[in-house]
């Protein structure tokens, strides 16, 4: 098995792209879902939401993030430095300190998805522990976990059933695994990826439940029946949740120095 595609999400529920190596840190590929948008009760904001995010693509550049509209217009966005307001945000169940990203990039966002919001970044406050048994281990704005992962032969399983295939981005992997059979990360316990810097290996936390965002154009943000219907029927759980991928946290408290590449191989167990 290898890495056969990597994608990075600079910021949460925005458009991300596809890359050629991930660099990692301790809270997964570096500067992956490290910008976060927020409304104005400091919650934490996605697709599910707000679909018009999905229209917006975010590219990390340099010591900040460059975003995008489909028209065309950007705006360059530095990275909060230590005078930068700190807010108390909520992500899912948890709250953390982040940094705003000022006035500017707040009103660009705003007209943009049509009303208020707030971008804010990790900062070296930043603090959210993975739950126990693995508190020692931190997590971005991610929803579960630093990473996820899912085999190419998934999605192909899928598409089989579909009239009209989808692509990977509907499911914001990080990694895509190939030459293994369908479904087969749903038994991993851990992963472990041969990169130029030597083996680096991940735990397999839980399968990754879905939510709606798989069921919306990852370019438009427009709500379609499929895939979700069509996965209903086969990869619902008794818990009544669908299910498609598997949720990775690095085996060690510290992945800081490694770099995953497509290409890299891939063992598992």
């Amino acid at each position: 098995m290898e890495i056969s595609e990597l994608y990075h999400f600079p910021v949460k529920s925005l458009q991300g792209h596809k890359a050629s190596r991930l660099p990692l840190d301790k809270f997964g590929a570096m500067n992956d879902r490290r910008w976060m948008l927020v409304d104005e009760q400091n919650q934490f904001v996605t697709q599910r939401r707000l679909r018009a995010m999905a229209q917006l693509k975010a590219t990390a550049i340099g010591d900040g993030l460059l975003l995008e509209n489909p028209q065309g217009e950007s705006l360059a966005v530095a990275q909060p430095d230590v005078n930068a307001e700190l807010r108390d945000v909520r992500v899912w169940h948890d709250s953390v300190t982040a940094r705003d990203a000022g006035d500017t990039a707040a009103r660009w966002l705003s007209a943009q998805l049509h009303t208020p919001v707030r971008l804010v970044a990790m900062g070296k406050e930043f603090n959210r522990p993975l739950q126990s048994p693995r508190s020692d281990r931190q997590v971005g704005f991610a929803d579960a976990a630093p990473l996820l992962v899912i085999s190419q032969a998934s999605l192909d399983d899928l598409n089989s059933r579909l009239d009209k295939p989808v692509s990977m981005l509907r499911f914001r992997p990080n990694l895509v695994i190939s030459d293994c059979a369908p479904f087969a990360e749903d038994e991993w316990s851990t992963l472990t990826v041969h990169t130029a810097g030597g083996p680096i290996e991940f735990d397999c936390t839980q399968p990754c439940a879905r939510c709606a965002i798989p069921g919306l154009d990852p370019h438009t943000g427009r709500a379609q029946k499929e895939p979700l219907k069509t996965l209903a029927q086969y990869r619902r759980w008794d818990d009544g949740q669908i299910y498609f991928g598997m949720n990775l946290a690095p085996a060690a408290a510290n992945q800081a120095g490694f770099t995953i590449c497509v290409g890299d191989k891939v063992e598992v167990r």
